[in-house]
């Protein structure tokens, strides 16, 4: 048991250190919310196995403990380039675009984003400070944290660290006693009680939010990753992605997924969207961490799989949780936009930037 301590701590972050349970591979039933909408005909609903935890579509086994082993005691080739590392992500301080009536992203870092579209405001995945003494923040949250009042909607995607975090989700709760909390099946009880809302809504994959759909359509979507919060509740909870549109705009918050053809099938069944968000870091060494996180490479073929019309790149630069130094996506992704098909499509936005829809 030290041992595991030991290696959880060498991580830099708990999320992806795969607990040796005994865990079951098998599907044996399907889940989904009886009270929200399907909105693909064919969807039996989200694998479960005999244990009642949540699977991927298809089904695809997380790293055992021998593979974790072998990435904590392997080299890593860029050792030293990450003690030299001197990357840090542009923040513009900046507090305007939070009383405009503009359609708008504006990433405040790592997986957090403020969007409006259509008059209807959301914050994704809020991680407003540092969530643990493992996890250093790196950028600056470019506006105050109480500033960020009267939010339609808060996402919650999965309950993992960097994405549920217990004391942002306590500072935002007050200052925005009408947000709707939208969430995945399971994900509710964990952040139910820090909240104290009854307006918490969690969806199974294909299933739409209820909302009023006049104004806004928000749908609940594969991704390929897992869920986790302590020692032994190994994909209790479900882990996704998101469609957020209206009035013939999409915006597609992809929170954490390794690569995976549901990127193709969605962008069949979406029809393309305006912008994607998805993740491009926490992804070295790719032969482990690829099962849950796509690196820049991968994003950008996944972004242009859901025909995307622009692709900004999230969950780099804030908090170091893997093998690759910082601002190696970011240099990644300045080397991939020189392609020719490229061009005018990966969007490096900067924290606090607005990107206009």
């Amino acid at each position: 048991m030290l041992v595991t301590l030991v290696v959880v701590a060498s991580l830099g972050s708990v999320f992806y250190f795969f607990m040796y349970e005994k865990f079951d591979w098998k599907v044996e039933s399907f889940r989904s919310n009886p009270n929200l909408k399907t909105v693909r005909a064919d969807w039996k609903g989200n694998p479960v196995n005999p244990q009642g935890r949540f699977l991927n579509d298809p089904v695809t086994p997380l790293p055992a403990f021998g593979e974790l082993w072998r990435w904590q005691t392997e080299t890593n080739p860029q050792k030293q380039e990450k003690k030299t590392e001197t990357f840090r992500l542009t923040v513009t301080k900046n507090s305007d675009f939070l009383h405009s009536n503009e359609d708008c992203v504006v990433w405040l870092g790592h997986a957090t984003f403020f969007i409006r579209l259509n008059g209807v405001t959301f914050l994704t995945d809020p991680v407003l400070d540092s969530p643990s003494f493992l996890m250093k923040r790196f950028s600056e949250l470019p506006v105050a944290i109480s500033d960020l009042k009267s939010l339609d909607y808060i996402i919650v995607s999965h309950d993992h660290r960097d994405h549920c975090d217990e004391q942002s989700l306590k500072a935002l709760a007050p200052q925005n006693p009408n947000a709707v909390y939208l969430t995945g099946l399971g994900v509710d009880t964990v952040f139910g009680d820090w909240v104290k809302s009854t307006k918490i809504q969690s969806a199974g994959w294909f299933q739409a939010y209820q909302t009023n759909t006049t104004k806004i359509e928000v749908i609940y979507l594969p991704a390929r990753h897992w869920g986790r919060r302590y020692l032994n509740d190994t994909n209790k909870n479900l882990w996704g992605s998101y469609l957020i549109r209206a009035n013939g705009k999409s915006v597609y918050f992809g929170s954490d997924s390794g690569y995976g053809a549901h990127y193709q099938e969605l962008g069949q069944l979406l029809g393309g969207v305006d912008v994607a968000l998805l993740g491009v870091g926490a992804y070295k060494p790719e032969w482990f961490m690829s099962a849950s996180h796509m690196g820049p490479k991968d994003a950008v073929k996944s972004a242009h799989e859901l025909n995307a019309k622009r692709f900004i790149p999230m969950h780099y630069g804030t908090f170091d949780l893997s093998d690759e130094p910082l601002g190696d996506p970011y240099r990644a992704l300045q080397e991939l936009q020189k392609k020719p098909e490229n061009q005018g499509f990966i969007q490096l936005a900067g924290v606090g930037e607005v990107v206009r829809l």
